[in-house]
């Protein structure tokens, strides 16, 4: 089966899109409308900003979804996915890209989170951490045992691990870790501690415009981030979406139930090739690639 994967935020670069808008009547429509969805010219940013530009959180998130979910219309006929799942921010590309939420809900959707978790973001001094080389349990129990908030937010891949909370906690984790073995115990240059339950006041911003969204039945089945499984009921989605911003990425586990599925080719759709390379260290015996349209 084919699955698509959606990257999501990172990915981005300068100058992504434009290749998209020069070869694409299509693409130029889209990105023309997203313009003016979003009331401010995104495209200016996207093909000549700098990346200092591009890493505000009201660009980052809209230019990524952009990018992938415009890649995905682009491709026409040769796209026809049986399986999705999108990386936090990369699973409401997927959502547009398999039918449940149009392209303007999906963009309004997108401008909203990332608005609210900026805000989030202003409220307390936050961050995350990359830990590496260590077994899941190890850093989830040494999490637990921390004073103040510090949790799992994302399962990348096997040994790879990204923790999130409060700037002391998180820090504190780190040299715990890294006196637990792991390899590396790295803070991120991030705005906040996403997926984690810092992130509350923005899931409480974002499930209100979620609730107010009108949810189609999907093409295909969505590997959400929270469950870890397929989705296809309208209602599930929505009640998972609205808990994404509080609750870790099982990106790893996503990956691995869509194998146990019948996921034998993968395809990144957007910028960069982040979960390429996640895809190789999480499953080797799988076809890996990215959407490309010439």
């Amino acid at each position: 089966m084919k699955a698509y994967i959606f990257p999501g935020q990172g990915a981005q670069f300068t100058g992504m899109g434009l290749d998209l808008y020069e070869k694409s009547p299509l693409a130029q429509e889209y990105f023309e409308k997203a313009n003016s969805i979003l009331g401010f010219s995104i495209t200016d940013i996207m093909f000549e900003g700098t990346a200092e530009q591009l890493k505000e959180t009201k660009v980052t998130q809209p230019a990524i979804f952009l990018h992938s979910v415009i890649l995905a219309k682009v491709l026409g006929d040769d796209f026809k996915p049986e399986m999705v799942a999108g990386h936090s921010l990369g699973e409401l590309s997927a959502l547009v890209a398999n039918g449940v939420l149009s392209f303007e809900d999906g963009l309004k959707l997108v401008s909203k989170r990332a608005l609210a978790m900026q805000k989030a973001c202003e409220i307390a001094p936050s961050t995350m951490a990359a830990v590496l080389g260590l077994e899941d349990n190890i850093v989830e129990e040494t999490c637990a045992e921390i004073d103040g908030v510090v949790v799992a937010a994302n399962y990348n891949c096997p040994g790879q691990l990204v923790i999130s909370g409060e700037v002391s906690a998180v820090e504190k984790a780190c040299e715990v870790l890294t006196e637990k073995g792991a390899r590396r115990a790295l803070l991120l240059p991030v705005g906040g501690a996403f997926h984690s339950p810092m992130m509350e006041p923005a899931r409480e911003e974002l499930a209100a415009a979620i609730e107010a969204t009108v949810f189609s039945k999907p093409t295909c089945a969505v590997y959400q981030n929270v469950t870890a499984s397929a989705v296809t009921d309208p209602d599930e989605i929505k009640k998972n979406l609205m808990i994404q911003l509080t609750a870790p990425v099982k990106w790893t586990q996503s990956i691995q139930a869509m194998i146990a599925d019948g996921g034998t080719e993968f395809i990144e759709v957007g910028p960069g090739k982040v979960l390429q390379g996640l895809m190789r260290k999480i499953d080797r015996s799988v076809t890996v690639s990215g959407a490309n349209f010439e």
